[in-house]
């Protein structure tokens, strides 16, 4: 598996997270297509995504600090339901560790989306302890970078 740049994340193509349209169909039916909702496609296993930070500044771009249990912004162009589940391996700055994270989809920024922001997904992280501590990791991290007013990639 290649790493990926700051800000870029890495797929693993054995895991359904291979970028593209997605199928033709929606799960909820014609109805859905006809009430001019999205169409999304289903897959039998959520998403694993590589995400390999190499610099502060890329990891807060992509922090979200507003899901209460943490999060990070995935750029991708494959559409996501909210709450799809969506497996992470998170490497940050400056740390050999590499941390797993079942996370959620809780923020969809389309494609073409206003302001030019980038397309891609916020996945939530779950309520657990081990979730927390990478919260807490992420947060130590950014020190005093995370009361910037800088723009991210989310709000």
């Amino acid at each position: 598996m290649s790493e990926a740049s700051s800000s870029t994340p890495s797929r693993n193509p054995g895991q359904g997270a291979s970028p593209g349209p997605a199928p033709s169909g929606s799960p909820a039916g014609p109805a859905a297509a006809d009430a001019g909702l999205p169409l999304v496609s289903q897959s039998a296993r959520p998403s694993v995504i590589q995400l390999v930070f190499r610099e502060k500044g890329a990891l807060y771009a992509a922090y979200i600090p507003l899901f209460t249990d943490g999060g990070l912004f995935v750029p991708t162009n494959r559409t996501y339901r909210l709450n799809e589940d969506i497996y992470l391996l998170i490497s940050l700055p400056d740390d050999a560790q590499r941390y797993p994270v079942a996370g959620r989809v809780g923020w969809i920024t389309p494609a073409n989306a206003s302001g030019g922001r980038t397309a891609g997904v916020g996945v939530r992280f779950p309520g657990d302890e081990k979730a927390r501590l990478l919260k807490l990791r992420i947060e130590e991290a950014l020190g005093t970078l995370i009361a910037s007013h800088k723009p991210t990639q989310t709000v």
